[in-house]
Parts: C-alpha cells; sequence; structure tokens
C-alpha cells in the first residue's frame, strides 16, 4: 500500500491508498501557527513531526507492514533552516509571512532578463526573499545553517536522511530559472545568498531516499521504504485529481486558495501578474501550471469565526440567514496582505458599511462574500493571461459545505464540478501517495494515474447571481480606497 502525506499550514494528512487508488486510512494531527510580530507568520517543525506520527500511525491503524512507498506534499514557499541532521535552527517562517516585504527591492536591482527567467511577480513569503531577511537580521543563524528547505523537504530529510528537493516546489522559490529548469545561480548570486543552502534537485517521482530506521519506529511503519521526492500540495493535488494536460480549471480552497491551469508549453510574461511553477510530472503530461494565489481563504474565515465567537456551524446557520450583499456589509479578507491580483504585503482587512441594525450574521455572511469576492477577483486576472474558464473544477476542504458551494457559483458566475468531500479535503495527500506509487514503480509513468482520478460528482450550478454584483463592484474599489 502507498502512504500519503500532506505537510499542510495547520496540520498534517496521511493517507492509506490501495494500488486501485482505494482509500484505507487517512487521519489528520494538527498544530500551531504563531505570529510573534504583526505580519510574521511560524511554526515549529519539532511539532510537524510529533504531528506525522500521530496522524500516520492513526492512518495505518496496525497495517504498517503493508506500507511499501511513501510520498509527500507539502504547504509552499516556506524556509526551514536546519543543519545537516535535520533539527530546525529556529522556527519555520511561512508562506504567509509578510516580514520580507522591503527584502523585494534587492530584487527590483535585477536584470530584465534574470527577472524573466524567474517567470513569477515579486511576492513576500517566497523562499527568496525570506532568506535575505533572515541572512540580514540573523546572520548567526543563517551563517550556521547548513540547508535552507522547503516544509515537506525538511520532512523527507527527517525521514530519510537525505536532503533534497524538487522542481515543484523549487520553482515557488523566487531562486528558480523556468527556462533552465534548474536553480537559478545567477538570481541567488546576485541577491549575495549562500548557494549551498539550496539541495539538490531530482525529479518529483524519484526515489529521494529509504525511511530509516529511527523514522521507522516514530511512524509505525517498515523501514528501508523507498519514499519519494513529492511535490509542492498545489502540484501534488491537482495529480491526484487527475489534472496532468491542458483543459480544466481547477479552485481549490484551504488556508489559502489556489486557482490554476495546466500548461504544456512554457509562456513567459514581462510583468506577471499570475505564478507559474512546474508540475509534479514530465512531458507528454504538461510541465507548467498558471496560478492565481489567494492567501486569505479559510485563513481570514477562521479568523472571522474566531473574533465572532462562533462554531461553524453558527457560521453557516447565521449567515446563510442573511439575504446576499449582507445587507450592505462588505468584507475585505486581507488580513495578511495578499497576492493575487494585488501582490501588496501591506494590505489589510476591513468590515466596512454597518449600521445599527447589523449584528453577527450580517458580518459572518459578509466574510463568507468577501472571500468569494477575492476569489472571483483571482479567477478575473487569470483569465486576462488567456484562459478561459466556463466551468471551475472545486477541490479542497474549505469546499465541502454546500450552501457554501452555491455561494461561491453564485459569485462566480460558473458551474462548479464538485469532487466528493473525502476526496476533496484530501486532493493533495493523494497526489502524494500517486508519486509514491510512481516512484516505487507501481506506476510506469503518469498518465497510468488517470484511471484512478475521482469523478466530480456534484454540479453547482450559479442561481442567484445578481445581488451579488453591485456588492463585488463595491468590493473592487474598497482596496484601492483604503490603501493609503
Amino acid at each position: 500500500m502507498l502512504l500519503g502525506l500532506d505537510l499542510g499550514t495547520g496540520s498534517v494528512k496521511a493517507l492509506l491508498m490501495d494500488q486501485d487508488g482505494g482509500v484505507r486510512g487517512e487521519r489528520a494531527a494538527s498544530y500551531a501557527v504563531s505570529s510573534p510580530h504583526p505580519g510574521w507568520a511560524e511554526s515549529d517543525p519539532e511539532e510537524w513531526w510529533e504531528a506525522v506520527s500521530l496522524a500516520v500511525r492513526a492512518a495505518v491503524a496496525g497495517c504498517g507492514g503493508e506500507v511499501s512507498s511513501l510520498g509527500l506534499s507539502g504547504q509552499m514557499h516556506g524556509v526551514v533552516l536546519s543543519d545537516g541532521a535535520g533539527n530546525a535552527l529556529r522556527p519555520a517562517v511561512l508562506w504567509a509571512d509578510g516580514r520580507s516585504a522591503g527584502e523585494l527591492a534587492a530584487y527590483r536591482r535585477l536584470g530584465e532578463e534574470t527577472l524573466r527567467s524567474l517567470a513569477n511577480p515579486l511576492a513576500a513569503g517566497m523562499a527568496g526573499p525570506t532568506l535575505i531577511w533572515l541572512r540580514d537580521n540573523e546572520p548567526g543563524v543563517y551563517g550556521s545553517a547548513t540547508h535552507a528547505l522547503q516544509p515537506k523537504d525538511w520532512l523527507r530529510l527527517r525521514l530519510t536522511g537525505e536532503a533534497l528537493s524538487e522542481p515543484s516546489d523549487a520553482s515557488a522559490t523566487l531562486l528558480y530559472d523556468l527556462e533552465r529548469d534548474s536553480w537559478s545561480g545567477t538570481t541567488v548570486r546576485a541577491l549575495g545568498l549562500r548557494d549551498d543552502l539550496l539541495p539538490p534537485l531530482v525529479p518529483s517521482s524519484a526515489v529521494a531516499g529509504t525511511l530509516t530506521r529511527e523514522a521507522a519506529r516514530h511512524l509505525g511503519v517498515m523501514a528501508g521504504i523507498q519514499v519519494a521526492a513529492g511535490a509542492a500540495d498545489t502540484a501534488a493535488a491537482a495529480l491526484g485529481c487527475g489534472l496532468l494536460r491542458p483543459g480544466p480549471v481547477q479552485l481549490t480552497v484551504g488556508t489559502g486558495a489556489q486557482i490554476l491551469f495546466v500548461r504544456s508549453r512554457l509562456t513567459l510574461a514581462p510583468n506577471p501578474k499570475t505564478h507559474l511553477y512546474r508540475t509534479a510530472t514530465e512531458a507528454p503530461a504538461g510541465r507548467y501550471y498558471a496560478m492565481a494565489a489567494i492567501q486569505n481563504a479559510g485563513l481570514a474565515l477562521e479568523w472571522a469565526r474566531k473574533i465572532l465567537n462562533a462554531s461553524w456551524e453558527e457560521v453557516y446557520a447565521e449567515a446563510f440567514s442573511v439575504p446576499p450583499g449582507a445587507g450592505g456589509v462588505l468584507f475585505l479578507p486581507y488580513l495578511g496582505g495578499e497576492r493575487t491580483p494585488h501582490f501588496d504585503p501591506g494590505a489589510r482587512g476591513a468590515w466596512t458599511g454597518l449600521d445599527l441594525s447589523h449584528g453577527r450574521a450580517h458580518l459572518l455572511r459578509a466574510a463568507l462574500e468577501g472571500v468569494a469576492f477575492s476569489l472571483r477577483e483571482g479567477l478575473e486576472t487569470l483569465e486576462r493571461t488567456g484562459i478561459e474558464a466556463p466551468e471551475l473544477r472545486l477541490a479542497g476542504g474549505g469546499t465541502v459545505k454546500p450552501p457554501w458551494r452555491q455561494l461561491l457559483a453564485d459569485v462566480l458566475g460558473r458551474p462548479l464540478l464538485a469532487f466528493p468531500p473525502s476526496v476533496a479535503g484530501n486532493a493533495s495527500a493523494r497526489g502524494a501517495a500517486l508519486l509514491a506509487g510512481l516512484a516505487s514503480g507501481l506506476y510506469e509513468k503518469a498518465e497510468e494515474t488517470l484511471a484512478l482520478a475521482p469523478e466530480t460528482e456534484t454540479v453547482i450550478s450559479p442561481q442567484n447571481t445578481a445581488p451579488y454584483e453591485p456588492a463585488y463592484a463595491r468590493y473592487k474599489e474598497l482596496y484601492h480606497r483604503l490603501r493609503e
């Protein structure tokens, strides 16, 4: 059997899958995200390590001896500075961290050709700007580090003792040359960063080591099983949902949200407004994907829920007791800056339009609508690159509630094809398990996994779009009005 691990922002998911794609066990375990200063986002990798043990032991439930190979996926962009044994030297800096906004000035001084080769907009929270900040503000830790790893690559180091990375995560660091399909030595040198911190690259489906005895005891599985290089969570989710070729557009909603479209050829824009990364597959499948990235999706909704002291059951019950438009209340969800379309780490959130008639239900409804409006703005930005999205495939753990799905369909104004809830929340872990199968030779090529791809089971058609149009028009103005 195949074991997929998805190291997310707030929890890790373990998925035990058989050769035919059937789920034999699954479990999640959570950990904390801290913000020691405004705009920061960090996690303790040792808490990841303990959560991995809890999740895997529960998912395999006595079947540890039957696990034949293991694959990984994980949250993107972060940095774990570690020693050679994989001991983290400080908390991991996560994708939602905005401390490196000032470090983007160093990127703007790079040559036009170098910036073009990175193929991505400049954004705080990426590994490159974060490493500049760490070098300048924590030189002792930076200087003593052996590795600077993406979260799932750090986890693999702890599992196997091997420090490696792969293209889908590396291409999302602002340190990767998409044209050469390798680390950008030109960028690293121009920024004055240590190139020895960046690990060697192998394909996502390659064997990247075997499970050590210590790690095997920690997880409750057999030592010596092969561990796949794995992929960034978005790339793994695309593989897990059978998105290997250009055509469908997929919306994944979790802590953040991603809208992606697979490309078979590399197309570079001079001033990109959307991301372009490597997939977890090689030709003849699509090797790249274009993506609109929204930082504040489930992140903003969870914050609103806690601030308003509501359970998730109360969120849905109260929010949908209020008509569309939330009685004129608008919510700007930019609690931690935002990427698509603004790429502004200084963007901030707001509730506006309040009067004495409004209560908690209006604020909750406005929060849901504000996130949906943000997704629509991201989708429209992606479509301006020439992508057509007459319908969207819906994935992610933040998309399973029927009234929320209907609100998304109405705001986005197009049908949503939804996967079963058991698939929607486990797409990345499923992709990780498939990469384990490819690494071990269980599947010869990625196209074979299409036969295992889940089918969408529900079509959510737009039913009531008109009430959202004036609210969306005001929403688009709100960021610019409040920016200063």
